[in-house]
C-alpha cells in the first residue's frame, strides 16, 4: 500500500510538471492534486495504520484463544488422570515397569513432563506479570509433586509402603492435583481478562479512528465545494458525485463507489483512490464488528459447560421474535427470566447455593420455556419455606426439570403439567419433579436406570444441562451411596422423579464431609 502512495504521488508530480506550459489548465489540475493529497493521503495513512494496529490486535487474540483452548484440555483432566493413575500404581492394577516407559495418561512421569513442557511454551507467550506468576506457581506445584511421586515409587521399590503410599497420594498429591485445579482455571480467566481489554482497545481506536475521518471527510468536501466552481462541463459533475459519495461515506454508508470516468486521469485516480480507501475502512469495521462477535463466542464457550446452547439460542430468538412482534413487555419479563438463569448457574464460581437459589433457577427456566411452549405447558413449584436456607449441590432440580420437558410433555404433544415438589423429614431433603408426559415404556425405564446407575454408558441423551445420570454420580461423590435419584414411570401416564439428599446448613460441614468421604474411598 506504501509503495501505491509513492508510485501515485509521483506520477501527479510528473503531470504536474507536464501541465506547466499549459496555464489555462494548470489551476484546475492543481485544484484536483490539492483535493487528492487533502483526501486521499490522510485516509490511507489512517487505513494502513489501522490494518498494522487491528493484525497486531489480531494476532494477540489468536495467542489468546488458542492459549485458553490448549489449557482447557488440562481443566480437570490433569487432577482426575494423576489421582487415578497414583492409585492404580499404588494397588498395583499398573504394573509399573510395563508402563514406565510409556507416553500415555498411565504414566506420572509423563503427565507432569507433558504439562510442565506446555507451561514452559505458554510462559513465553505473554508479558502479563501475573500470568506470569499463575504459570510459575504451576511449575512450583509440578516440581513438589514429582518429588511425591518419586516418594512413592521409591516406596514400591522397597515394598511394605502401601499405607505410606495411600497418605501421600491422599494428603499431598490430591492437594497439589487441586492446587494445580485452581491455578488453570486463574489462568483461564486472566487471559480472558486480556481479550476484554483487548476487545475495549479496539472500540476506542475506531472511535478516534472514525473521528479523524470525519473531520478529513469535512475538510475534503470543502475542498471539493470551491474547486467545482472552477471547473467546468465533465469534470464539474464527477466532483459533485465525489462530494455527495463523501457524504454518504462519513454518514455511515460503506457501500458508496464512485463511477469512474474514463476520460479524465486526475479524476479517474481521485475516484480509485476513494473507493480503495472505503473498501479499506469497511474492511477494516468489519474487522472489528468480527472480533467483537468472537469475544462474545468466547464469554458464551466459557458458560457452555453450565448452560445447554440450544436452549440459550432459542431463548434469544423467542426475545428477538417478541420484540420484533412489539410484545415488549413479554420480551422484558423473559429477559429478566434469562437473567436470573445465568446468575443461579453461574453463582459467581460457587458450587453449593441454597435451596432457595436453585427453585428461582428452576423457575427462571420453566417461565423461559413457558413462553416458547405456552400451549402444552403448565408448571407448578411446591418448596416449604423453612428448608429453602439449606444448601445443595448447584445444577440438582434443572436437568430433571429439563428431562421432563423434554423427553415428557414434549413428546406428548398436547398440554402437559410439571410439578416440583420438595419436603424434609428426619434430616433428608426430598424433591419430586413429576409430569403427565408420555412417560416411559418398561424397557426405557431399564435403560434410564442403567443409565443413572452407571450400568450403560451408550446412548445416554439427556438434554438438560448436566443430564440425570450426571446428576446422580454427582450427589453419591458428594453425598454418599445412600442418596440419589430413584425414577418410576407408566407409559401413557407420565413420570416422576425422586431425589433425596441430607439437609446441610453450612457449606464448610460439605467440603469437610466431602473430604472425608473422599479420603475413605481411597483407603478402600
Amino acid at each position: 500500500m506504501v509503495g501505491y502512495e509513492f508510485d501515485m504521488e509521483f506520477g501527479m508530480e510528473l503531470k504536474m510538471k507536464k501541465i506547466s506550459f499549459h496555464k489555462n489548465h494548470k489551476s484546475i489540475r492543481a485544484s484536483i492534486i490539492s483535493l487528492v493529497l487533502m483526501t486521499v493521503i490522510p485516509f490511507l495513512v489512517i487505513a494502513l495504520y489501522e490494518t498494522v494496529l487491528l493484525d497486531q490486535l489480531h494476532v494477540q487474540y489468536d495467542r489468546n484463544v488458542q492459549n485458553i483452548t490448549s489449557v482447557n484440555k488440562y481443566n480437570t483432566a490433569f487432577e482426575n488422570n494423576m489421582n487415578s493413575c497414583m492409585y492404580y500404581i499404588i494397588v498395583e492394577t499398573y504394573d509399573w515397569s510395563e508402563i514406565k516407559d510409556q507416553e500415555s495418561n498411565n504414566n506420572p512421569y509423563y503427565l507432569i513432563d507433558d504439562m510442565r513442557q506446555h507451561f514452559n511454551e505458554l510462559r513465553q507467550t505473554t508479558n502479563n506479570a501475573n500470568i506470569i506468576n499463575d504459570i510459575d506457581s504451576v511449575q512450583r506445584v509440578l516440581n513438589n509433586l514429582e518429588k511425591k511421586v518419586d516418594k512413592i515409587m521409591a516406596n514400591i521399590k522397597e515394598g511394605n509402603h502401601y499405607d505410606d503410599n495411600i497418605e501421600i497420594l491422599r494428603t499431598d498429591i490430591n492437594e497439589m492435583t487441586g492446587f494445580i485445579q485452581n491455578d488453570i482455571e486463574n489462568y483461564i480467566y486472566l487471559e480472558a481478562c486480556d481479550m476484554e481489554k483487548m476487545r475495549e482497545d479496539i472500540s476506542a481506536q475506531m472511535q478516534r479512528t472514525l473521528i479523524l475521518l470525519l473531520i478529513f471527510i469535512a475538510c475534503a468536501a470543502i475542498e471539493t465545494l470551491i474547486v467545482s466552481r472552477t471547473i467546468v462541463g465533465k469534470i464539474t459533475d464527477p466532483i459533485s458525485d465525489l462530494c455527495q459519495k463523501t457524504h454518504q461515506f462519513a454518514d455511515g454508508d460503506f457501500s458508496v463507489r464512485i463511477d469512474t470516468p474514463s476520460n479524465v486521469d486526475e479524476i479517474r485516480t481521485l475516484s480509485v483512490s476513494f473507493n480503495q480507501m472505503v473498501t479499506q475502512i469497511s474492511d477494516l469495521v468489519e474487522d472489528v464488528c468480527t472480533e467483537q462477535k468472537n469475544l462474545r463466542n468466547l464469554e458464551l464457550k466459557l458458560f457452555q459447560a453450565q448452560i445447554t446452547p440450544h436452549f440459550l439460542y432459542n431463548t434469544l430468538d423467542a426475545i428477538m421474535w417478541l420484540i420484533e412482534a412489539g410484545e415488549n413487555e413479554q420480551a422484558e419479563s423473559m429477559l429478566s427470566s434469562l437473567s436470573n438463569f445465568f446468575r443461579t448457574s453461574l453463582s459467581k464460581g460457587r458450587d453449593w447455593i441454597t435451596v432457595r437459589e436453585e427453585e428461582s433457577h428452576i423457575r427462571s427456566y420453566l417461565e423461559i420455556q413457558q413462553f416458547r411452549y405456552r400451549d402444552i405447558l403448565r408448571y407448578e413449584i411446591n418448596i416449604p419455606e423453612d428448608m429453602k436456607q439449606f444448601y445443595l449441590m448447584k445444577l440438582m432440580l434443572q436437568p430433571i426439570v429439563e428431562n421432563a420437558l423434554y423427553h415428557g410433555i414434549k413428546n406428548k404433544r398436547s398440554l402437559g403439567h410439571i410439578i416440583v415438589n420438595g419436603k424434609h423429614e428426619n434430616g433428608e431433603m426430598i424433591f419430586t419433579v413429576t409430569d403427565d408426559g408420555i412417560g416411559m415404556t418398561e424397557e426405557e425405564l431399564d435403560h434410564m436406570r442403567k443409565l443413572i446407575s452407571g450400568e450403560v454408558t451408550n446412548g445416554e441423551s439427556d438434554s438438560g444441562g448436566f443430564g440425570i445420570s450426571n446428576v446422580e454420580q454427582r450427589i453419591q461423590l458428594n453425598y454418599g451411596e445412600k442418596y440419589g435419584i430413584h425414577v418410576s414411570s407408566t407409559y401413557g401416564k407420565g413420570t416422576c422423579v425422586t431425589l433425596n439428599i441430607p439437609e446441610v446448613d453450612d457449606p464448610e460441614k460439605i467440603h469437610d464431609s466431602v473430604e472425608n468421604r473422599s479420603s475413605v474411598r481411597i483407603n478402600k
